[in-house]
């Protein structure tokens, strides 16, 4: 089981995401980093583990509300060593630097606009988003394969942050049907429980934030994963 720290970004700030409600997202302040600055979380997570992918969500691009580009940029020239996975919102493909892999999420593309992922040449991961409602941005999405990369994020937006385990019956379903496609969980994992339900069901991937931060899974817990 690989674990991928989470970083959700707001206002220059490491925020603690919860259910989705990114309007009421608060700069973090944990067992693990009493600091909001990313270099600083950045840094705890690595004092953790020797992570080599970190995930980070610029929540103003994805709201329409500005970026972290400048940030994020110097994030990534300061350590070269560390792949990014970086989720700001609807992106249009350009060149990217050798680190920086971009994640495309459904509730930011339409069924006009998701035709543009094929730029990308599948060199991107896919995450496809849900709420208490249901899937979120294109339809089209959700049901053809046709520009799915391999990888790909299960987002269940209303589980993150709120400490009820991961959409495991969402997640099965998908490793079900696709058994040929990497799928990640994201959203609600607690501990090392809900990481050993997950790899049973086939997920060999979690985004994980609360629960590093919280120490519920530190660095034993994921030696013995």
């Amino acid at each position: 089981m690989k674990i991928i720290p989470v970083i959700d970004l707001k206002d220059g700030a490491v925020v603690h995401a919860r259910q989705g409600m990114r309007e009421q997202y608060q700069p973090i302040k944990t067992v693990l980093c009493q600091s909001p600055d990313i270099y600083k979380v950045i840094e705890a997570f690595l004092g953790i583990y020797d992570f080599d992918t970190i995930y980070i969500a610029d929540l103003n691009a994805i709201t329409g509300q500005g970026d972290h580009e400048r940030l994020i940029s110097g994030v990534l020239t300061c350590f070269p060593r560390i792949q990014f996975w970086i989720d700001s919102g609807y992106q249009r493909f350009k060149s990217y630097s050798g680190n920086y892999l971009p994640v495309l999420g459904s509730e930011c593309y339409n069924d006009e606009t998701v035709l543009e992922l094929k730029a990308f040449n599948k060199r991107f991961i896919l995450s496809l988003d849900y709420s208490m409602s249901g899937a979120l941005g294109a339809k089209s999405l959700f049901s053809g394969q046709d520009l799915w990369p391999d990888t790909i994020i299960i987002m269940t937006l209303n589980r993150v942050g709120s400490h009820q385990g991961p959409d495991l019956e969402t997640l099965k379903r998908f490793c079900r049907h696709y058994p040929h496609k990497h799928f990640i969980a994201a959203g609600g994992i607690r501990n090392t429980a809900d990481l050993q339900a997950l790899k049973l069901a086939g997920i060999r991937q979690a985004l994980i934030a609360s629960a590093l931060h919280s120490g519920a899974i530190g660095r034993e817990e994921i030696k013995n994963l």
